[in-house]
């Protein structure tokens, strides 16, 4: 295997039996990121030399034996969405281009003591608005199985940066599917956790479908880093008690009962993506489970009416407090996010609905409204989960659009079908941050003619993370990625 391509457990093996060292990979890795990344654009910021540094310093400690840290040594890329006390951070926007942290927000900080070597900063579409990756400040971001295409948002740096070989983990942050889309489009291990499970940032710890996440290219690996990000925090009332531990050994999943649905009773579903989930659902079969698919009846625009309203009562309210004085600066996704706020707001005030003008979804439901919605989603999905032992279905509906997608010129289609929302309309992801105490896992399921990777999401009862990762290990153990030629990008 070639080095970058290396699993952080195994090279934490290594390290300890000292057949690797920490100066070795990161020497690889941006070896690595000198060559690949001009063409993918997922690193906006690198620190090389304060990276060898530290690298030099977990090297002394494996090789004298000493206490190491849970990611000692450990090649990690933070996406460009958190504050490290000394770092830049920019949001993916013009407005914060010169922005320099004074302090380090908690979302991370576990992440930066943890003995990781952190050695870039990967992008983000602007404040994370969007399913794709491309900005003013930092242009397009492609995914290196098909630079055509996207490698996906709002994680998609941190996405392109792993399947390139380019980081050995990276950071995502989920608020309608940012981890799990990358994760899909990449060939990648993408964890949602459940609301609290990961400490953030006040006041978006607070905003129940946000969470923040580990993205890895292998199962052991996400949960290595799961359980470094996770446990109740100070400073964070939300964070969930006690902390939940991944082992780092799974039991098989003979016998399980697992439900799958492959629209979720509404999504049109490309053809690729339907073979390659229906050869997951084989896979578990061949595993031992008893695998059954169930009806959803959710309704489509109930659940993007309620999705659109509530990001804009609380996520985007901070963009709608940018309009004002930096519109010109705000890339056209991102104003749109904001004055669908201000459009909510101003029809809440007048208690009145009002059309989206491009999205065709009713804005003006109080969170009250958006809440109910929610319960009526859990009334019939809840006695479902826990019939199972998992829920399976696409991660995306497609494999991916194109890398420098317009939302309000370019039609998606799928299957033939025009789809009306093209941000939220290709991810089976935003209904489980609604259903926000899920825990879910995105895996890959195969790749497409077009050369992109397609995904699954495995989703488990409320808090019970451990299954999730459980059936993703089996089904990863019967064809690892990025092992061969065959799973891996040919860059």
């Amino acid at each position: 295997m070639e080095l970058h391509y290396i699993s952080a457990v195994e090279a934490i093996k290594k390290f300890k039996d000292k057949s690797l060292s920490p100066v070795e990979l990161i020497n690889s890795i941006i070896e690595r990121s000198e060559k690949i990344n001009p063409k993918i654009n997922a690193h906006n910021f690198t620190f090389y030399e304060k990276a060898i540094e530290y690298a030099k310093k977990s090297e002394q400690k494996y090789l004298t034996n000493s206490s190491t840290l849970p990611l000692e040594g450990i090649p990690v890329a933070i996406k460009d969405e958190e504050d490290i006390k000394g770092q830049p951070n920019t949001n993916g926007s013009l407005i914060l281009k010169d922005h320099i942290a004074n302090r380090t927000m908690i979302d991370i900080e576990r992440i930066v003591n943890s003995g990781a070597v952190i050695h870039c900063r990967t992008t983000t579409p602007e404040f994370s608005t969007t399913s794709f990756t491309h900005s003013k400040l930092w242009g397009v971001t492609r995914n290196p199985w098909n630079l055509d295409y996207t490698p996906g948002g709002s994680s998609g740096g941190s996405g392109a940066s792993l399947a390139a070989g380019c980081s050995t983990l990276a950071t995502g942050s989920d608020i309608g599917g940012s981890i799990r889309i990358p994760a899909s489009a990449c060939g990648l291990v993408g964890f949602k956790p459940p609301h609290g499970r990961n400490p953030q940032e006040a006041p978006f710890n607070h905003d129940q479908y946000c969470v923040v996440g580990p993205m890895a290219r292998t199962v052991k690996d996400c949960a290595l880093m799961q359980n470094v990000m996770s446990g109740p925090h100070p400073k964070d009332i939300t964070s969930l008690k006690p902390k939940l531990n991944i082992p780092d050994e799974f039991e098989n999943i003979k016998n399980w009962k697992i439900a799958y649905s492959m629209d979720l009773g509404f999504f049109e579903i490309d053809k690729e993506v339907e073979k390659n989930t229906l050869n997951i659902i084989n896979k578990l079969k061949e595993l031992g489970a008893q695998v059954e698919e169930v009806k959803i009846k959710w309704n489509k625009k109930e659940l993007e009416d309620t999705c659109y309203n509530y990001y804009a009562h609380l996520f985007a309210n901070f963009v709608a407090e940018l309009i004002p004085k930096y519109e010109e600066e705000l890339t056209d996704y991102a104003r749109d996010v904001g004055s669908t706020a201000r459009i909510i707001n101003k029809a809440l005030v007048e208690r009145k609905k009002i059309n989206h003008p491009t999205m065709g979804v009713d804005l003006g439901m109080t969170l009250y409204e958006c809440n109910k919605v929610a319960g009526k989603m859990y009334e019939e999905f809840g006695p479902i989960i826990h019939k199972y032992d998992a829920f399976v279905c696409p991660t995306l509906s497609i494999p991916a659009v194109k890398a420098d997608i317009n939302l309000f010129k370019d039609k998606i289609l799928i299957n033939g079908k025009k789809i009306n929302s093209p941000d939220l309309g290709w991810t089976l992801c935003y209904p489980f941050n609604i259903l926000c105490r899920l825990p879910v896992l995105s895996i890959p399921s195969g790749i497409a003619g077009n050369g992109v990777p397609t995904g699954v999401q495995i989703v488990g009862k409320p808090y019970d993370d451990i299954p999730v990762f459980q059936a993703g290990y089996q089904l990863e153990q019967i064809e690892p990625w990025f092992q061969n030629n065959k799973l891996k990008p040919n860059l």
